[in-house]
């Protein structure tokens, strides 16, 4: 049975650190071209197009997400 560690970064599913939405399964290799990747706590994060967009500043200014 495999864990979320025996799975390799591209095959894991995306979603988002804001608002839990996830891309069609599909579209994950295009969504990780335009999603927003962070690490956060030694782990890695992933922001939705639309969470980045309304966050970008706070994102660029290495804001706490729970300041978002």
């Amino acid at each position: 049975m495999d864990t979320p560690t025996d799975v390799s970064p591209h095959e894991q599913q995306l979603v988002c650190s804001s608002c839990g939405a996830t891309p069609p399964v599909e579209e994950q290799a295009a969504a990780r071209l335009t999603w927003s990747r962070g690490s956060e706590g030694g782990r890695t994060t992933w922001t939705c197009e639309r969470c980045s967009r309304e966050n970008l500043r706070s994102i660029e200014g290495k804001l706490d997400p729970a300041w978002w």
